[in-house]
């Protein structure tokens, strides 16, 4: 008696599987290279009035936003009203009493200064302790951040090892109002979002959300939840905290890679290694670069507050793209583990 052939394992199979396993709760969007972009969604938006979380409903993302910052920088330096040698003191009047003037736009691109960072993420670990001394509905521009480290000390001389730093990026955003004389998150709506299509993203605070934007939920170990509306900053900047969807983010590595945010020059420097955690991961501008055979094998960037999980990847070799935006505190990266076992697949079979 013949057995019925087996049926082939597809990309949707596969990240079902890994969302089930994972208990995940947002949208992904995947293309594998043939510039096709197949969104999917699972779980709930809004846990109370039980509404879904659909393929075109808006995340939260995090650090992932980093990218924006850089290209937002790197459009100035175009523009020759910066340069990446230009240091902290010609940029920024701002003044600060214990960080080193010399600091350069590069070093902070690359998590390279050494600028006192507000919330360290390799010794601490909960976010919402910040808000206790400065409660987080008062953050609402990138000024409001500096009470938080504009008197603490350097951890390190510019440009000696690798530390990523939030508190940078925050310098990055002041950096770009100065220059552009305009609030960070307009230039970047404007000059980033615009011309990339990206018309459902934006740095919306948390107390004026959009319609069809995911709550961010925080699982407690009783089984009880809360949301994060209490845990973050009320409105990202430059550092984090921007809202977008699953295909916008696809419009905009369409948009960068097809040289229509960055010329060719900015545009592989910023894709290029410029530095490396103690694991050897590598580091650009605003994008995480790992290397395989001299080459990039993969160039991402990845976000993680309480209630937000973020990951987005290219990889060059194939032309793939993958996101996943998540409204819980983790899950997005085994996502793009099951779209990465699938591209192996793929690899393999052809």
């Amino acid at each position: 008696m013949k057995t019925a052939p087996r049926k082939e394992e597809t990309m949707e199979d596969r990240l079902d599987q890994a969302a089930e396993e994972g208990d995940f709760s947002g949208a992904a969007g995947a293309d594998t290279g043939d510039g096709a972009v197949r969104t999917f969604a699972w779980g709930l938006a809004d846990r109370s009035g039980e509404r879904k979380n659909r393929p075109d409903t808006k995340f939260g993302i995090a650090s992932g936003c980093k990218v924006f910052t850089a290209v937002a920088i790197l459009r100035l330096v175009e523009e020759g009203k910066l340069s990446l040698e230009s240091a902290l003191a010609e940029c920024l009047d701002e003044t600060f009493p214990n960080i080193d003037r010399n600091i350069t736009v590069h070093q902070l691109l690359t998590h390279t200064s050494g600028v006192p960072d507000y919330f360290d993420e390799a010794v601490m670990e909960d976010f919402e302790e910040l808000w206790k001394e400065l409660p987080m509905y008062t953050i609402r521009s990138l000024n409001d951040f500096l009470p938080l480290f504009r008197d603490r000390v350097m951890m390190f001389g510019p440009g000696e090892r690798f530390h990523y730093n939030n508190a940078g990026y925050i310098l990055l955003g002041l950096i770009v109002e100065q220059a552009s004389g305009m609030r960070f998150t307009d230039y970047v709506e404007n000059y980033v979002f615009r011309p990339a299509g990206m018309t459902d993203s934006g740095y919306w605070p948390l107390d004026r959300l959009p319609k069809n934007t995911a709550t961010g939920y925080i699982d407690e170990e009783d089984g009880t939840w809360r949301t994060n509306v209490y845990s973050l900053p009320v409105q990202g900047g430059s550092d984090g905290g921007a809202f977008t969807t699953v295909q916008d983010m696809h419009k905009f590595w369409d948009a960068l890679l097809g040289r229509r945010l960055l010329g060719e020059e900015l545009t592989a420097r910023m894709l290029s290694r410029h530095a490396a955690d103690e694991d050897g991961d590598g580091y650009g501008h605003g994008v995480w670069v790992d290397m395989e055979d001299g080459r990039a094998e993969r160039i991402h960037v990845m976000g993680y507050d309480p209630g937000v999980s973020f990951h987005s990847a290219v990889y060059p070799a194939s032309g793939a793209v993958f996101t996943a935006a998540s409204n819980k505190s983790e899950g997005a990266y085994p996502m793009m583990e099951a779209f990465e076992e699938y591209l192996h697949s793929m690899k393999g079979k052809s």
